[in-house]
């Protein structure tokens, strides 16, 4: 997910309000549309924004009555995380670990070759998250010693 098209969802409040409503169970336009008070068009507009970016997914349910519904609901556990910082801006967005790649995947299958480049900036970021956990897992190594140390001082006493 790109920091732009997540900033453009959260900061919209009507998205947000979409959100919130979808937390508790899978809805349909109509049904989302009268809880907020906002027209159908709208909210279908604000939904396909959602479910292209990914936050969302849709499936058709029969009911007794009439044609079958299209219901929504949030499609997975996402956790954006943005740090604003002196010269950079970064978004990491958890639980979405693969899903680049598997839209990557996607366009080969329908015969797009013309991917390398997503791929190359791909593995960029994937290689700086590595570098990032090893980062840590060394600073979790190095405090671990520090407390043994201190705890065998504290008993040599």
């Amino acid at each position: 997910m790109d920091l732009e098209a997540i900033l453009d969802v959260m900061g919209c409040k009507t998205r947000r309000d979409i959100l919130d409503l979808l937390r508790d169970e899978p809805r349909f336009v109509s049904e989302i549309s009268r809880e907020l008070e906002v027209g159908q068009k709208a909210i279908i507009e604000h939904l396909r924004a959602m479910e292209e970016l990914g936050l969302l997914s849709s499936s058709f349910k029969k009911i007794e009555r009439g044609r079958p519904r299209k219901y929504y609901d949030i499609s997975k556990d996402i956790e954006i995380q943005i740090f604003i910082g002196p010269g950079s801006i970064k978004v990491n967005v958890l639980g979405d670990e693969f899903s680049e790649l598997q839209k990557i995947q996607n366009k080969i299958q329908m015969g797009d070759v013309e991917v390398a480049e997503e791929l190359i900036n791909l593995i960029k970021k994937y290689a700086e998250a590595k570098n990032y956990a090893e980062y840590l897992l060394a600073e979790v190594v190095r405090r671990k010693q520090i407390k043994a140390l201190q705890e065998f001082n504290d008993k040599m006493g």
